[in-house]
């Protein structure tokens, strides 16, 4: 394990080359917009991405600028990467102090897809050339292209700076909870090799095409092997510390401790990894490729954490415990010792007022719903700091036509083309000039001379020579948006374009393009939603049932933690909106932070009913209760503060969707700790009692825990 775990580090810094952040990696195959991109393949050797460079100057453009930026075109025009056939003439802004170059990036060339890495070279090689050949002219990014490249820049340094951020406040929190100057290092090394081992696995399927890795999947992923690593090392170093007092030889204590920690661990690990592959049912790739990615780091994961950190932890014995060695002297009773000794007896005593009291701030939580919006992020919105291409997007909307480099895409029959371009230009939200819609140039032609000048096809529909050639009798007309691609006012055009398109009888048009296919992903979204939230439910209760040999523990605790999962919605409605400032959040946020927040947070909630059943077999449901919630809670409170921390580390990345979700799991795992596994559950299943374990035989037996609130009990608190 150790050497596999070495070996597989290096494959950590090279899992961006495996990478893949275009829209194939996201849209699922039967998306209209992803048959429009396969079929104009067939006439188109390179796919471009639109982008744009401007060149501004708010005094307003000279004679000398504008030589100076025919030397920038002609500049970019060497830059390797560039589709240089797509390029057209400057643009000037009505106001004179901006002007604008088309410059597509290449993203296919035969139909292999850019690497991520090679697009952001090449784009800034592009604004390298440009700013070379200006002097005193401000270049900005803009379109597409240049959004796609600062999204995907983001990611730059991945590796590099999520560790280090996880690294440090695990670092910092195992040293509180350990007060050890050794023993925090143990899990620290363990997490790494648990990344090393799955870095091995996933470069190795992505090369070969097995599973689909992009920027986002690779950063989730690292902090949840880091968040889970760290949660199960916890949970065994604190039952080997315990079975310490009590046996003579570590590696007897430790052979106990493994024993009687790998049900629950375990049960956690497949809980977790089951809820991922759930994610498998996606109609969305990126969906798709998350599931299996992190399912693959939490199993790798599960077998470091009980593989090679129990054995290094005996081999090297009780010192790494040093100043706090436990020394086998059977501590006292767990009911009344220590904080949760206490918290567990005041819950148990007050059960009721308890678990209604809990409830209530959960349920005025629910009101932060009326704030939380899920329409979706515009790219600019999409960034918590502000990127150059943001700047430059927001200079170009206020210049040019903000739906100018980024049209529909529409494929048609060839012999519907005069009808399906009537239809286009008809529609609402369709930019309303000459050659708004017209049959697709071919650039290629156009670049070689053949027919007429460059840029015929910018005041006008090119001439006939210069239209791609039908192929199959089908051929693509590009149609022009008056709105920038990714507004919601672009969306609302692409359904009114395609209503309006598919009703011509004959025509068998499709539309695609930027702004389809981002449609196409939130729709998709919606879909997983929907259909995957009830399958993971299901999958957790049944694994739940089997652990735990009940139908109503399980019962019990997929309804509390689906209402944590509710409130903790509402505090992300209220926070993201009044707190935050973010304009929304992703189509997809609910159910990523429903897979994690539920996966994960029942996890602590069977750290502590298989602790409390395996009490109950020896002191009766009531005292197992106790007992078993403070045995667990320092723990576990620990175990959660460390996930929560290590998923706030996703907030130094500058996109707004992993800061929402590293918020939401953060404080969805706090609330689900203090809240719902110390008070709600515990509270909850002592009102219960036996009936908790309906209908297994504990469910049966009589229950000889007696609670000091109950009408003349005596209290069996520290009693054998």
């Amino acid at each position: 394990m150790f050497l596999v775990g070495g070996v597989g580090g290096q494959y950590q810094a090279k899992l961006g080359e495996v990478q893949k952040n275009d829209n194939a990696s996201y849209l699922p195959g039967s998306a209209e917009s992803t048959k429009v991109a396969n079929e104009s393949e067939k006439f188109l050797k390179i796919e471009s991405i639109p982008g744009f460079v401007l060149f501004e100057r708010t005094s307003g453009l000279t004679s000398a600028d504008n030589t100076a930026i025919a030397k920038a075109v002609t500049a970019i025009k060497t830059v390797a990467g560039v589709d240089t056939s797509a390029m057209t003439a400057p643009e000037i802004s009505s106001d004179k102090t901006v002007a604008s170059v088309y410059v597509p990036l290449i993203g296919k060339d035969n139909g292999v897809s850019i690497n991520g890495d090679v697009l952001v070279k090449v784009e800034k090689a592009v604004l390298k050339a440009a700013e070379g050949a200006t002097s005193g002219l401000t270049v900005h990014p803009a379109g597409a292209g240049g959004l796609l490249v600062a999204f995907i820049d983001a990611f730059s340094g991945l590796d590099g700076v999520l560790i280090f951020a996880a690294g440090a406040v695990v670092i910092v929190i195992l040293l509180i909870v350990y007060r050890s100057p050794v023993l925090w290092a143990l899990p620290l090394i363990s997490v790494f090799l648990a990344l090393g081992t799955s870095a091995l696995v996933i470069y190795q399927l992505a090369k070969h095409d097995v599973l689909t890795l992009n920027g986002q999947s690779q950063g989730i992923l690292q902090v949840l092997v880091f968040g889970v690593g760290t949660d199960y090392a916890l949970l065994l170093i604190s039952r080997y510390r315990e079975e310490l007092h009590t046996y003579e030889h570590r590696f007897d204590a430790m052979v106990k401790a493994w024993r009687e920690s790998i049900p629950a661990i375990g049960a956690s690990g497949a809980t977790v990894t089951v809820g991922l592959l759930c994610l498998s049912f996606s109609e969305l790739n990126s969906n798709k490729s998350l599931g299996p990615v992190c399912a693959i780091g939490v199993v790798c994961t599960l077998l470091v954490m009980m593989g090679f950190l129990p054995v290094i932890l005996a081999v090297l014995g009780r010192w790494v415990f040093w100043p706090r060695i436990p020394h086998p002297d059977h501590a006292s009773d767990i009911e009344t010792h220590g904080l949760w000794g206490r918290i567990a007896q005041t819950v148990s005593r007050q059960h009721r007022r308890s678990w209604v009291g809990a409830t209530v701030i959960l349920l005025v939580c629910l009101i932060g719903l009326i704030s939380l919006k899920t329409n979706g992020l515009t790219t600019v919105d999409s960034f918590t700091n502000t990127p150059d291409a943001v700047t430059g997007q927001k200079v170009y909307d206020a210049k040019f036509d903000k739906g100018a480099g980024a049209p529909a895409v529409i494929m048609l029959n060839a012999d519907k083309a005069s009808e399906v371009i009537a239809a286009a230009q008809k529609t609402p939200g369709i930019l309303n000039k000459p050659g708004a819609v017209c049959v697709q140039i071919d650039y290629a032609k156009l670049a070689s001379g053949g027919g007429g000048a460059g840029g015929a096809g910018a005041a006008g529909c090119p001439p006939a020579q210069l239209q791609v050639q039908p192929i199959g009798g089908r051929t693509i007309v590009n149609a022009t948006l008056a709105d920038s691609y990714d507004s919601p006012a672009a969306y609302e055009t692409i359904k009114r374009l395609r209503a309006a398109l598919h009703a011509i009888p004959g025509a068998n048009a499709k539309v695609g393009g930027q702004t389809a296919a981002t449609l196409d992903v939130q729709k998709a979204s919606v879909h997983d939603r929907n259909l995957i939230i009830p399958i993971v439910l299901v999958v957790i209760f049944i694994i739940l049932s089997l652990l735990l040999r009940a139908l109503v523990a399980p019962l019990v605790l997929i309804v509390t933690v689906v209402l944590s999962f509710l409130a903790t919605l509402g505090v992300c409605g209220f926070a993201f909106t009044h707190i935050f400032g973010f304009a929304g959040a992703d189509q997809s946020f609910p159910l990523f932070a429903f897979v994690f927040l539920v996966a994960l947070g029942i996890d602590y909630n069977i750290f502590l009913m298989t602790r409390v059943r395996e009490e109950t077999l020896q002191f009766g449901t009531r005292r197992g209760i106790l007992r078993g919630l403070a045995v667990t809670g320092g723990v576990i409170t620990s175990a959660g503060i460390v996930l929560a921390a290590t998923f706030t580390v996703l907030g130094v990345l500058p996109l707004v969707f992993l800061a929402e979700i590293g918020f939401a799991v953060a404080f969805g795992v706090l609330l689900d700790t203090i809240v719902v596994r110390s008070v709600l559950v515990p509270a909850l299943a002592t009102d219960l009692g036996t009936r908790i374990w309906w209908p297994s035989k504990l469910g049966k037996a009589p229950d000889d825990g007696v609670l000091e609130d109950e009408p003349g009990a005596r209290s069996s608190v520290g009693a054998r």
